[in-house]
């Protein structure tokens, strides 16, 4: 048998060339243009209140409604790298008293509300409980009636975002009324409590910050990882396009559907609409 002479791996040539790769990768959007002139008009974080479309009318069991904006809401950021500790699903139930389906509302006063948060997943669990484990208390001070949905591709096929998010709608309207939808990827998370998870009247891109872009908004159009819609505008639209497989494109569509209804994406100050992924 004839053996293979090893050969020496010169480490510090290839940490450099890794490094310099990484750098071009780094500086090419900007060379190209690609965060140049990104500034796009945001709802200032003292409007928030007055865009925020909620239930109104008489209230259930002589509850008062609760405020249109939380007082458990403060505009900090809250969110600090490496401090979410991932806990179980059976931990998450009794601390926070999840209710069956992934549900919870506020037992002091009645949400003005009611919002369904979908998940596309497949194969990230650690993601998912660090979702969980995070945005549950966050729901919470916000006082949202909600109900968290995470819809699984089970087979080997290519991912498809749209498709799921479809059936996420299709199946939560069979378990409750909802006048809200939030497609949400799993592996973004809010920094900032004033960021409510509430539906707009336009449909609103829910993140104008994000960290893995120096929290800039790479071009103006950009509609995909979180996005918050009033049930009547996605049945307007007829939902997203399940002809796309993979990654992207899907909710580009979905910007261009509303754009044809005349329904114009708004975001918040991105002071407010920060993420971290």
């Amino acid at each position: 048998m004839k053996l293979v002479k090893s050969v020496p791996v010169n480490y510090r040539r290839v940490w450099c060339i890794t490094s310099a790769v990484s750098l071009c990768l780094w500086i090419l959007p900007f060379i190209l243009g690609k965060y140049t002139d990104v500034t796009f008009p945001f709802i200032a974080s003292e409007d928030i209140p007055q865009e925020l479309v909620g239930l109104v009318g008489p209230t259930e069991n002589g509850l008062d409604w609760c405020p249109v904006l939380s007082p458990h809401v403060v505009n900090v950021d809250r969110l600090t790298t490496n401090k979410i500790f991932p806990q179980t699903d059976e931990d998450i139930v009794k601390k926070y008293n999840i209710l069956p389906g992934g549900t919870w509302k506020p037992t002091e006063c009645q949400s003005r509300y009611h919002v369904a948060i979908i998940i596309p997943y497949r194969n990230r669990s650690l993601h998912l409980q660090q979702f969980l484990t995070y945005m549950h208390p966050f729901l919470m001070r916000q006082q949202l009636n909600y109900r968290i949905v995470v819809v699984e591709q089970t087979d080997e096929k290519q991912f498809n975002r749209a498709k799921l998010l479809n059936i996420g709608f299709v199946e939560t309207n069979k378990l409750a009324q909802v006048d809200c939808f939030i497609f949400h990827d799993v592996d973004l998370l809010p920094q900032n409590d004033l960021n409510v998870y509430a539906c707009t009247h336009n449909p609103r891109h829910m993140y104008s910050a994000i960290d893995t872009f120096r929290y800039q908004l790479p071009y103006r159009r950009l509609f995909g990882g979180a996005v918050a819609v009033q049930k009547v505008h996605f049945e307007e639209i007829n939902g997203f396009a399940n002809k796309f497989y993979g990654w992207g494109a899907e909710d580009d569509d979905f910007y261009n559907r509303f754009e044809k209804r005349g329904l114009h994406i708004i975001r918040f100050d991105p002071a407010v609409a920060k993420e971290f992924q």
